[in-house]
């Protein structure tokens, strides 16, 4: 049924109930797994859900501090190539 192992028509015959059933059962199931994996947060065993979310802002952080950099450096060569000096202050 998952990898191609069993038909479901086979299955619902070994375990006498209908191919429907066999569907909705196997439906159901991957759901379940799906929601499961959905709810999870990624990390090592033990570690805390605010440690985790702890993580990814530090991570996020420290992303939206390379961009303010690049940006900077930016706003810099636009102000020198505009005849200003940089921050705003004129030449």
């Amino acid at each position: 049924m998952v990898r191609g192992e069993v038909t479901v028509a086979r299955a619902a015959s070994q375990v006498g109930v209908g191919r429907s059933t066999i569907i909705r059962v196997r439906q159901a199931a991957k759901d379940g797994a799906l929601a499961a994996l959905a709810a999870s947060k990624s990390g090592w065993p033990g570690e805390s859900a605010q440690d985790v979310e702890l993580k990814e802002a530090n991570a996020e952080t420290e992303g939206l501090g390379e961009a303010v950099k690049e940006l900077a450096v930016k706003l810099t060569l636009l102000e020198s190539i505009a005849g200003a000096e940089p921050w705003g202050h004129p030449a």
